[in-house]
């Protein structure tokens, strides 16, 4: 264990103090952090966080700086602090793990329109989630940080995810070439940084488990079962690649109707509610040689 030294330096913002040790502290690598959450990957960080009036903790080589709320004054306060990062580093703390220091993973995000002008696809070079999740609300978004985060911007409407893009329907209070690339940047960074996208116990908790999906199929009728088959294989693909998805709900076999569910870039689009309705139809007409099925498809 060997003693660190720590010196008090004012900045040009009031707001923000640097304490500066005698040795270097990261490996040449700068930090910020802006919550407890944030700050996972650096135990010292997180231990400043438990301070009630420390904002946002800046770690460089040799100093960490911190910016504080209102609710007190440095003059106060300082020299506990940085009694405290001094005892810290002075017992061999760890300043921030590998984990924070390991270089980030090249993420590109790129925008597609789709055939619902109300709604853009954001492509992304890395799976972002195991199955399709679509989210209206900020409600209904709280196992997914992600789709939380981005209801936070006002003019958002629906968040549709799905493998490696995320579909979102905009109000019409804004065009896209306004928002565009805010929403790609957002997403780029959120997905580089390594946050949270979906809860762990999201897909157990919304019944999406591959096991759940499985038990749910195995327990259909077999046209049901032939009617899934036919969307996974014929329709999907297709309605994916514009954005949205198509999902059985049921069959009733006295009525002969089939109903979908659509999602993303489907739903909510006239045209393409009566266009994938029809070519729906039409397909399991042909493929089941039943002339009788009709489709009822439900705009998620």
């Amino acid at each position: 264990m060997s003693k660190t030294k720590i010196s008090i330096l004012p900045t040009s913002n009031e707001a923000i103090i640097k304490f500066e040790a005698d040795r270097f502290i990261t490996n040449h690598n700068s930090f910020e952090f802006n919550n407890i959450d944030d700050a996972k990957h650096s135990p010292l960080a997180q231990q400043l966080f438990y301070l009630p009036f420390v904002k946002k903790v800046y770690i460089a080589s040799n100093f960490i700086a911190i910016e504080r709320y209102n609710i007190v004054e440095w003059k106060d306060v300082q020299d506990e602090v940085a009694k405290q990062i001094e005892d810290y580093l002075s017992n061999d703390g760890v300043v921030v793990t590998e984990e924070a220091i390991k270089p980030k993973a090249a993420v590109t995000v790129y925008a597609e329109s789709t055939p619902n002008p109300g709604v853009l696809k954001f492509v992304c070079n890395k799976v972002l989630v195991p199955n399709s999740y679509e989210f209206t609300s900020i409600e209904e978004a709280k196992l997914s940080p992600l789709a939380t985060a981005l209801f936070q911007f006002p003019f958002i409407k629906n968040v549709y995810m799905e493998k490696n893009f995320i579909s979102i329907t905009k109000f019409d209070i804004v065009e896209w070439e306004d928002i565009t690339l805010q929403l790609r940047e957002f997403i780029k960074s959120y997905v580089e940084d390594g946050k949270t996208i979906l809860d762990d116990n999201a897909p157990k908790q919304l019944n999406k488990t591959e096991e759940a999906i499985e038990q749910k199929f195995e327990a259909l009728d077999d046209t049901s079962k032939n009617i899934i088959n036919i969307l996974e294989e014929y329709i999907k693909p297709a309605v994916e690649s514009d954005g949205g998805n198509i999902e059985f709900k049921s069959f009733d076999a006295d009525t002969k109707k089939v109903e979908v569910l659509l999602q993303g870039a489907c739903s909510g689009c006239p045209s393409s509610t009566f266009t994938l309705k029809n070519g729906i139809e039409n397909m399991l007409k042909e493929m089941l040689n039943d002339n009788s099925i009709t489709v009822n498809a439900i705009n998620g």
